[in-house]
């Protein structure tokens, strides 16, 4: 895949202003988010994102489209399983609700700039190191093995991490917040507010999501122009969609058995493309192994969509069968 440089700096200049336009235009004013407002901008984002993928079939073909589409979806719905740990974080630091926007764009501009670093790093990881694979393979499996324990549950506290634990120690943190402000005066003394720690911790976390959701995407496409678009545009509306889905989250009690079957299928996918290109001395003699087909994008795209929408569809079923069995009980009580 042939991609200019001027095309990537095209792309880059459309993320920053769409990234401008929320500062600007949405999070300069503090102020809670109505759901109709959260729904339009959600809409506007994945309309973009889908635009986009149509634009890359157009030009490079429908491999890199299809791969494209695979790793937005991939990494779309992976996002909403991070919603829940941004909600546990939010509840945790009590941030007021006209605060949230803020605290969520910063976050996510942060997780960008980390994740663009991740990517370029293992896009010179896969380039010069074939074996790769199989870690990124063998990582993918046993991520997928920690979602399908986890099951239903949710319900897990916070706990700071190193950094946020570093920070409090030798930075002093006022106990409340001031406004929307990072830092402020408590007895003429600079202190940091919760609301920079909260930020911190929300640009943290997308640390160890990073972990999983990178070699995940370097399974669907070694295109590292498609890793990051794909990645870029998944991050840019997971704002709207925190606060339009945030009473919705709790519903979705099979979501981590459905992301534990795309990324345990993913990692799948990866051991046997390492096999195919396997320069590995103690695997066949450092020989390819090539009795095994490789999955093809097609089938890839159609096993996520696929596990997804079964996924939705039993939580959805599932949150409707409790809530009548519980009507039933109000009845008989």
């Amino acid at each position: 895949m042939d991609v200019p440089f001027w095309v990537w700096a095209a792309t880059i200049l459309a993320i920053v202003a769409m990234l401008v336009v929320d500062y600007l235009g949405h999070v300069r004013t503090p102020h809670a988010p109505t759901l109709r407002e959260s729904a339009r901008w959600s809409v506007a984002y994945v309309v973009i994102a889908l635009l986009f993928g149509c634009l890359v079939w157009a030009v490079w073909g429908p491999v890199y489209g299809g791969e494209y589409f695979a790793g937005y979806i991939t990494e779309k719905s992976l996002s909403v399983d991070n919603l829940f740990v941004f909600v546990l974080i939010m509840a945790s630091f009590r941030v007021p609700r006209e605060f949230q926007q803020k605290v969520l764009l910063v976050g996510i501009t942060v997780a960008l700039v980390l994740r663009t670093v991740f990517i370029l790093v293992g896009a010179a990881l896969i380039e010069n190191f074939s074996w790769v694979f199989y870690l990124f393979g063998l990582f993918l499996v046993w991520t997928a093995i920690s979602q399908i324990r986890a099951g239903t549950s949710h319900d897990e506290e916070f706990r700071e991490n190193a950094v946020l634990r570093l920070t409090r120690r030798f930075l002093p943190t006022s106990s409340s917040y001031a406004g929307d402000r990072l830092t402020t005066r408590v007895d003429g003394k600079l202190h940091i507010t919760p609301m920079l720690i909260v930020m911190l911790a929300i640009g943290s976390a997308d640390i160890l999501f990073a972990v999983d959701s990178i070699p995940a995407i370097f399974g669907l496409t070694q295109e590292t122009y498609l890793v990051f678009t794909a990645n870029a545009f998944s991050l840019l509306g997971l704002r709207q969609l925190f606060f339009l889905i945030d009473g919705l989250l709790d519903r979705l009690v099979y979501l981590n058995y459905g992301l534990g079957v795309i990324l345990a299928f993913i990692g799948a996918k990866l051991v046997i493309h390492a096999l195919h290109t396997n320069e590995v001395p103690f695997i066949n003699g450092g020989e390819h192994i090539t009795a095994v087909p490789e999955i093809s994008t097609p089938v890839s795209l159609g096993v996520i969509l696929v596990t997804l929408t079964v996924t939705t569809v039993a939580s959805l079923l599932r949150d409707r069968a409790v809530n009548r069995a519980k009507d039933k009980v109000d009845q008989l009580g």
